[in-house]
């Protein structure tokens, strides 16, 4: 149970000491939070939109099994196949058999959190399909052998001088050239994939359970080429990607807009409700979706947590986090990172494995504070704690200790006998824990009860 904890700290402790990396990723975040108040101006009332799309998401979560069914009969009558997925394997599974019917070799993917949730790349490449992310982040990192780095700017750590010296090393370009002529150069690539991909992969910002519709925000419109070249389009999406209603969209896309780049609306939006239809000359042949649980009724069973299936997936939340800021996305080793990743991961896998996440954190309240939907971010780690802690999921010198903690702050005159190079040595000395990632804890040399008695007596 202590792999990943101790993987997360070793990444974080050598990130964290990174001047340049956190000279890049502050850089990046500066420039989201020059134009993030922009985009909130088109918000009459930016705190009441936030809370009346928390209510819809409420409600969507709360009936999502009438929600889900609604969405398949809606977009099964247009000719979309609907594929129930309970985990990453059979995703796969179902992946490869209809690119075997298709005899795909070529496959060109939409940006999407979800596939790289169940590895679809890496699966790809193992049975010899050739799988192209198209979003210009996503094939940054995939030229790059890197998962994403954050939920929506996957390169956001990587300067424009790293990206021309992997287009440099990868593609033979000129190390020194330009934002621009490395744009040119990756749409010159990636057109060609799209004419000869046979199937195309796009996730799902929404689902829209009133008409059977999938709903795909972005800004390079390479998930329309995605899903209208190939002449099979395969959907994977979350189960808790669903909105009750089409009119739900005039509230949600300005809100990820603006939370999630700072802009009053995306570039592209687009609404996808099943296959090519015999009076249309545009689209695929065929449209499957793949609706993935992989642990999101886990979440759902759990009133407390479940408020984190509101996700929009923004990545606000991972903007206004010191931990973040500090760290980066990679060091987390989780698909999801940043508060909302801590929140989830640990019951989409595994809580014990997992909890470290949720102590990754200041518990500052920021995250919660600039959330699209209102989630209570910071309360629902102090929960994963809890519930770590009450499974059994923490060591006995843990548990010690926070009793003799406990102990001494419900009795002042055991904290006021014990001086304070009493405490000073048992916190650095005899609790081996703090000392090892933070500096030493000094406490004052009078304790808070003499001085107020210096000062004002016995009253």
């Amino acid at each position: 149970m202590k792999e990943q904890a101790a993987i997360f700290k070793a990444k974080s402790t050598i990130k964290a000491a990174d001047k340049e990396h956190r000279r890049k990723i502050n850089f990046n975040i500066g420039k989201y939070n020059a134009v993030v108040p922009q985009g909130k101006q088109q918000f009459m009332d930016v705190a009441l939109a936030r809370e009346r799309a928390k209510n819809i998401k409420w409600k969507a979560i709360e009936t999502l099994d009438k929600q889900l069914e609604n969405f398949e009969a809606a977009i099964t009558k247009r000719g979309a196949k609907v594929i129930w997925a309970e985990d990453a394997q059979q995703v796969l599974s179902a992946i490869k058999k209809i690119c075997e019917e298709k005899n795909c070799k070529t496959l060109v993917k939409s940006k999407s959190m979800v596939t790289e949730e169940i590895h679809l790349n890496d699966f790809l490449e193992k049975h010899g399909i050739e799988s192209v992310e198209t979003d210009l982040g996503e094939y940054i990192q995939q030229l790059d052998g890197e998962p994403p780095y954050h939920i929506v700017t996957p390169a956001m750590h990587k300067s424009k001088e790293d990206v021309a010296k992997l287009f440099a090393e990868k593609l033979g370009t000129d190390p020194r050239a330009t934002p621009e002529q490395l744009t040119l150069t990756a749409r010159k690539v990636l057109r060609e994939k799209y004419v000869q991909a046979e199937v195309g992969v796009t996730g799902a910002n929404f689902i829209i359970a009133d008409i059977g519709g999938i709903a795909v925000t972005e800004n390079e419109g390479n998930a329309r080429l995605s899903c209208s070249f190939p002449k099979t389009h395969i959907v994977v999406a979350g189960i808790e990607k669903v909105i009750p209603s089409i009119t739900d969209l005039g509230l949600f896309w300005p809100l990820l807009a603006t939370f999630g780049t700072g802009q009053r609306v995306t570039v592209y939006n687009t609404i996808l409700t099943g296959p090519k239809q015999p009076n249309e000359t545009d689209g695929p042949d065929n449209m499957y979706v793949i609706l993935l649980d992989n642990g999101r009724t886990n979440i759902l069973k759990d009133s407390k947590q479940r408020e984190s299936l509101y996700c929009i997936r923004c990545g606000a939340c991972l903007n206004a986090c010191p931990v973040y800021k500090n760290i980066g996305g990679h060091a987390y080793a989780a698909t999801y990172s940043g508060p909302i990743g801590s929140v989830i991961t640990p019951h989409l896998k595994d809580l014990g494995e997992w909890k470290h996440l949720s102590y990754a954190s200041s518990l500052c309240g920021n995250c919660t504070e600039v959330c699209a939907v209102k989630i209570n971010l910071h309360e629902l780690l102090l929960e994963n704690r809890q519930e770590a802690v009450e499974e059994g999921n923490s060591p006995f010198a843990e548990r010690i200790a926070w009793k003799m903690w406990k102990q001494g702050m419900l009795r002042r005159r055991w904290m006021n006998i014990a001086g304070s190079k009493t405490k000073n040595w048992v916190v650095n000395t005899l609790v081996k824990g703090w000392a090892i990632h933070r500096g030493k804890m000094v406490f004052p040399k009078k304790s808070f009860n003499q001085m107020w008695q210096e000062k004002y007596g016995n009253r």
